[in-house]
């Protein structure tokens, strides 16, 4: 932290002076956006406040925000290690999606290394225009360097990231990097719609999460029309009711930049997420609707996840191995990534972009 640096409460401006639960975080914000931070917990997004309509996008789960360090996990199952702590929210995951995987010797838990760790960071820039921080972390298990910089403009909601990643070995290593963004109340609810380009593809494990799930299993579909286990369509681009089952499918067939947009029109407001798709050409589409009702949610929660991946499933590394979908990299090899999020406001039921990143 610089003790010296100016103060600023107008324009775009930085607060990086205080903690949360006792945690370093960074604010990020400007006349349309807020934005916050956990430096000391991955750079994981607990807020990203629209301001035209004081509403904020990200998923508060019922346990909320949670410092780690503040009790220790009465299991040592690598699953509840991150679902203990798991605030809904925005996580970057990284070098293992899912639950437990075994590479190269080292053991990874649920999400990888980088969701739970410290990152240093930097401010970049910081004016009344514009600023920049840069955030970065060493991983302990495999030799990885990662570095993101967050951007915001006055005027403009529109939050954008560049990453690199970097290979600190001699040798060829492979790994799964995304980003975990959930939805949920108060933006999220039933009739809510998800629009993406034409021509995507879902696909489906032969099992998934649940019993059964939304659609049948094993199966490749056009979007949104998938079909379900008696035969009847499923459309999957409209958020159904409260006690759907729990699902998950992937979209893939993205060019080379993927593109969401999620609306609610019922309350005029709307999220567009624009990637690297080259760098992360699968989208997870995680499905909770409350008909979970034992660990961990209870049947209390009505939230999906729209994440980039570089691969899928969600079954780990090894699996992503297995099916050929896992990223590699050289030795001493670089990669970028980037990424903007753009909350808007619907201002006619006949455009949906036109007031994007405003």
């Amino acid at each position: 932290m610089d003790t010296y640096r100016k103060q600023r409460n107008y324009g775009c401006r930085i607060h990086d002076q205080g903690t949360y639960l006792g945690m370093r975080t960074i604010v990020m914000e400007n006349d349309k956006v807020r934005i916050s931070i956990l430096a000391d917990k991955g750079t994981e997004i607990f807020e990203y406040l629209y301001k035209p309509l004081d509403l904020d996008f990200m998923w508060l789960s019922e346990n909320g925000v949670q410092n780690p360090r503040d009790y220790v996990s009465t299991s040592s199952d690598p699953i509840s290690n991150f679902i203990d702590y798991y605030p809904g929210g925005w996580q970057e995951i990284f070098p293992n999606g899912g639950p437990t995987s075994v590479y190269k010797g080292a053991q990874f838990g649920q999400h990888g290394e980088v969701a739970h760790m410290p990152w240093s960071y930097r401010i970049v820039e910081d004016s009344a225009e514009r600023i920049q921080v840069l955030f970065s972390v060493r991983t302990k298990k495999v030799p990885f360097l990662l570095e993101k910089t967050l951007t915001l403009v006055l005027g403009s909601s529109t939050l954008t990231i560049e990453e690199k990643l970097e290979n600190l070995s001699d040798v060829p290593l492979q790994y799964m990097w995304g980003q975990h963004l959930a939805f949920g109340k108060p933006f999220l609810e039933e009739g809510c719609q998800i629009i993406v380009p034409e021509g995507i593809k879902i696909v489906t494990e032969a099992t998934g999460p649940g019993e059964a799930g939304r659609v049948a299993r094993g199966a490749n579909y056009e979007w949104p029309l998938a079909a379900g286990h008696n035969g009847e369509s499923v459309d999957l681009s409209i958020l159904p009711p409260q006690g759907t089952p729990t699902d998950i499918a992937y979209l893939t067939g993205f060019n080379q930049t993927g593109e969401y947009a999620l609306e609610n029109s019922r309350i005029g407001a709307g999220i567009q997420v624009k990637w690297d798709a080259e760098q992360f050409p699968y989208l997870w589409f995680w499905q909770e609707f409350g008909e979970t009702v034992d660990y961990p949610w209870y049947g209390r929660h009505y939230n999906i996840g729209l994440e980039p991946f570089s691969s899928y499933p969600t079954s780990g590394l090894s699996e992503a191995i297995l099916n050929g979908t896992a990223a590699a990299i050289e030795p001493k090899g670089r990669k970028s990534f980037t990424m903007e999020v753009s909350p808007y406001t619907i201002t006619n039921s006949e455009s949906k972009s036109e007031t994007k990143g405003t």
